[in-house]
Parts: structure tokens; C-alpha cells; sequence
């Protein structure tokens, strides 16, 4: 597969994850991105995911996935037991946001977050030109079909992260083919993020 082939979002996090490391991945739909890792990068992958259909892809593709609602936490799995977690395009998607991603700091070293920005340009004029629910590449779904539960901004994210004392140790931010570095939090579609336990970090 070709650079080019390969989704904006994925050849960032493609870039994040070091070779061979421990990757969990909750959320992990049909498993595009657990198997890129794992051909490309060597890494021992694992995911998560509720779809029973998008479950069967993965072990077509010949991945480890267990059936799971991430909203439930991970109970099963010790602290430190993954070098990586990755919340890419599904914690937008899950009712407690907050307890998913003190979860996903527990089990993982570091926690790989990506979701859309909905403070993008087109889906503030859509709302305020048109009084609708926007409607762009990166939130394709209109407002009966949505799987997003969550509709937030690359500022909202970084005011929780400062908020909850959690380190972002990394941020990228993507247009529809490549990188988006000026006025992220207007014209960039989509957002990937690094975070760790930050020092400062509130017990729950």
C-alpha cells in the first residue's frame, strides 16, 4: 500500500507508534489502522471493538480483537500493559468520555487520541448561514444518523487535557490530504493527539 493510499490520520499515527511496540486499540472498527501497524511496524496489537461485523473483518485480517463496549472500561487489563492506546475516531463516540480516557492513561504508556474537529470553517458557516447541524468530510453523518455523541473542538480538547492535568506531549492537525498547521482550530478537519499521565494529573 502506498503512502498516498493510506489515510491522513493513519500516516500520523503510523508515525507516532515506535516498531515493535504494545498497541491497544479501543475502538478499532474493521482494523485498517491494527493492521497497518502491524505489518508495517512489527507492533503486538490488540483491539477493541462492539461491532460484531467489523469484528469479523479484523479476523479476516487475521488481527486479535475481542468484543467490547470501551464505555465499560478495561477492567481486564493491567497497569502499564500497553505502550500505546489509541482513541482514533471513537471518543466522540463513547457516553464517558472522561472515565474512557483515564482508562486508556491507566493500560498505556501513552494514549494516541484523533477525532474530528467541529469547529472547522464549513461547520461554523453551515450553522450560522443555515441554522443546521453541520455536515463536512470529517462529519459526514447527519443528525438522525450520527454515531457521535460528542461534538467538540482541537480548543475544547486542549482546555480538558490542561483541565485534568493530562500532558500533550504531541499535536497534529489535518486539512482532507495533508497537514493543517495554520489556525488549527478553524481550518483543520481532523486532529491527532499525544497525551501521558501528566504529573500534575487529579485522582479520580
Amino acid at each position: 500500500m502506498t503512502t498516498e493510499a493510506i489515510r491522513p490520520d493513519h500516516q500520523v499515527i503510523y508515525g507516532i507508534v515506535e516498531p515493535g511496540s504494545r498497541v491497544l486499540d479501543l475502538g478499532c472498527g474493521e482494523g485498517d489502522l491494527l493492521s497497518l501497524l502491524t505489518s508495517g511496524k512489527g507492533v503486538k496489537a490488540q483491539g477493541v471493538e462492539l461491532s460484531e461485523p467489523a469484528i469479523y473483518k479484523c479476523v479476516e485480517k487475521g488481527l486479535s480483537v475481542f468484543h467490547g463496549d470501551i464505555d465499560s472500561g478495561l477492567k481486564d487489563y493491567p497497569d502499564k500493559s500497553f505502550d500505546y492506546v489509541i482513541l482514533n475516531q471513537s471518543m466522540q463516540e463513547v457516553k464517558k468520555v472522561d472515565f474512557v480516557i483515564d482508562e486508556a492513561l491507566r493500560v498505556g504508556g501513552r494514549v494516541i487520541v484523533g477525532f474530528p474537529n467541529f469547529a472547522y470553517w464549513r461547520a461554523r458557516l453551515r450553522l450560522f448561514f443555515k441554522g443546521k447541524t453541520p455536515v463536512t468530510y470529517s462529519l459526514p453523518y447527519r443528525w438522525y444518523n450520527t454515531p457521535n455523541l460528542h461534538f467538540l473542538s482541537i480548543s475544547d480538547f486542549k482546555e480538558f487535557c490542561a483541565d485534568k492535568g493530562i500532558t500533550i506531549e504531541s499535536e497534529h492537525f489535518l486539512g482532507r490530504n495533508r497537514g493543517q498547521q495554520f489556525l488549527p482550530n478553524l481550518f483543520a478537519l481532523n486532529a491527532v493527539f499525544l497525551i501521558t499521565a501528566g504529573n500534575n494529573r487529579k485522582e479520580r
